[in-house]
């Protein structure tokens, strides 16, 4: 006989995760999971399809209640609810369903509203009729696959409009001029970028929230001592003037970070450039920019992933 149940406790969730939820991308893995979890303390709200014992489907939220906003009706986000202005930032979330029952079931055993978000399109495979008004597109992820171009950085560069080509290359090469180096995997670099990114960003940037900042200390920790962590810094004139940091996974590599400096116009795209080269060199499977273009990512031909949300509006 099929049941719902509900799963508060953080070792049971992290059992529940780690036998049914499928791992294929860097988010998925549960140490990452949890450090955001940790840092911002929200109570798990997993919800469990069994049959007979038997585990059918897995939807994994927690409740969300911001302090900062003592009149809001609690909702619900996809673990670990790691909000900054009511936007998640994980990406590839995955409801686990065996059938559209299934799923159904577990959506209706949502008790409010819930803004699911960044789910990979194989989630939506089973979702019933009575939330299909609810999904829609949520943001487009950009990837960068290296085979596309046969592995040369040459070839990527040939795919661009000649102009275009001739712009981009002599922004880059203007910097140049001023004489670069990079620098790599230094930890104190981190530093850097999340000062670079607070002063371009300000209260509108994911680091002004100490949670988040604090979840990401914590995650450059624990991605180098996995042997994931990839930091990339570029210095001109022996000045900082960029660093990314992303993690390595399965022969990938996702940009989790970045911080520029104003005083050096054109060094994001010099930086990005040197992703692209790196990828081919190392014949890496693909860069995962995220989602939001910024101005960027369409004009670097990258290719779009569309990522789901499903909406849930609690009853009156």
């Amino acid at each position: 006989m099929s049941a719902i149940r509900i799963v508060k406790d953080l070792d049971e969730c992290a059992s529940l995760w780690q036998s049914y939820y499928p791992v294929e991308s860097l988010f998925d893995l549960w140490h990452i999971r949890d450090i955001f979890s940790q840092l911002y303390g929200r109570e798990n709200f997993f919800i469990v399809h069994e049959d007979s014992g038997r585990v059918n489907g897995l939807l994994a939220l927690c409740k969300i209640i911001e302090t900062s906003q003592p009149n809001q009706i609690c909702n619900f986000a996809f673990f670990p609810g790691e909000v900054w202005k009511k936007r998640t930032w994980m990406e590839q979330n995955k409801i686990v369903a065996q059938n559209s029952s299934v799923m159904e079931e577990m959506l209706c055993a949502v008790p409010g509203s819930a803004d699911i978000r960044y789910l990979c399109e194989k989630s939506l495979e089973n979702i019933p009729s009575k939330f299909s008004s609810g999904c829609t597109v949520d943001e487009t992820g950009y990837l960068f696959y290296p085979e596309q171009h046969g592995y040369s950085y040459e070839n990527y560069l040939g795919a661009f409009a000649g102009k275009s080509r001739k712009k981009i290359l002599s922004e880059v090469r203007a910097i140049e001029r001023a004489g670069i180096s990079f620098r790599y995997n230094k930890l104190e670099d981190v530093d850097a970028l999340f000062q670079l990114n607070i002063s371009n960003f300000g209260e509108d940037g994911y680091f002004n929230d100490p949670r988040f900042l604090n979840s990401f200390i914590e995650l450059t920790r624990s991605l180098n001592e996995h042997g994931m962590l990839r930091v990339v810094t570029v210095l001109v004139g022996g000045e900082v003037a960029a660093v990314d940091m992303g993690a390595m996974w399965n022969n990938s590599c996702t940009m989790l970070a970045g911080g520029t400096s104003k005083n050096f116009p054109g060094i994001a795209k010099l930086i990005n450039l040197h992703h692209m080269e790196w990828a081919c060199a190392q014949k890496v499977e693909y860069l995962d920019f995220l989602c939001g273009d910024f101005g960027w990512k369409e004009r670097f031909h990258l290719t779009p992933r569309a990522l789901y949300k499903i909406n849930i509006t609690a009853m009156p």
